[in-house]
């Protein structure tokens, strides 16, 4: 029998060593222990949910067919309410605890800039490394911050770390995450076509479907 979860790609059973039901099973507990008990993972988001557990459990047996690359980070869109945060915050209890991603409002980090100023991008960026090691954030809610202005000067913070962190991507295998619920020509309107364009290349597009109702309700 199937659970809820259950379900095949293109309507075939993907090859792999993780049981997915399971893990599901476990990030539901989880979710309910973090979130109340009213927490719980939805039927329709499971093929979603499929492709974000194959990125954080490192599964390349399933990787190519679900369309994941490894390397890349996530970049998790969808309307408000649909629980991007939540899952994302969920997902990072499969990595080691030494490698866990960072999570960050992009509101907070709005804030930080107002107060200390042009630092806060070397801090999320070039100062992004521990022991050499690089530093994994995922930028929570991008679009919630405003351009800003320190000393009467302008800067789209946010697209000036994305800017950045591209360029240590390329070098130094730095990775990044994002949540927003922008779509895609919002986020050129936003932060301009040359950060559009190199997330292309440092993300992996999981997208919640546009009609996907408030979970807050």
């Amino acid at each position: 029998m199937q659970s809820h979860y259950d379900f095949p790609i293109n309507g075939k059973e993907l090859p792999s060593k993780y049981d997915y039901n399971h893990a599901m099973r476990w990030l539901e507990i989880k979710g309910k222990e973090q979130y109340g008990k009213q927490f719980k993972l939805h039927p329709e988001d499971a093929h979603l949910i499929r492709r974000l557990l194959c990125y954080f459990l490192s599964d390349e047996y399933s990787a190519a067919e679900l369309n994941i690359n490894l390397d890349k980070g996530i970049l998790l869109i969808g309307p408000i309410g649909v629980g991007k945060s939540s899952l994302m915050n969920l997902m990072r209890l499969f990595e080691p605890p030494s490698m866990r991603c960072i999570m960050k409002p992009c509101r907070d980090i709005s804030f930080e800039f107002i107060q200390h100023g042009y630092q806060i991008i070397h801090k999320y960026s070039r100062q992004s490394f521990h022991q050499f090691e690089p530093v994994t954030y995922c930028f929570d809610d991008l679009g919630t911050e405003n351009n800003l202005k320190y000393f009467g000067n302008e800067c789209n913070v946010m697209g000036e770390i994305l800017l950045s962190r591209y360029d240590l991507f390329t070098s130094r295998n730095l990775t990044t995450h994002l949540t927003t619920n922008l779509s895609a020509s919002e986020i050129e309107a936003t932060y301009g076509n040359r950060v559009r364009s190199r997330m292309r290349e440092i993300f992996n597009l999981i997208a919640f479907d546009k009609t996907t109702k408030d979970k807050r309700v």
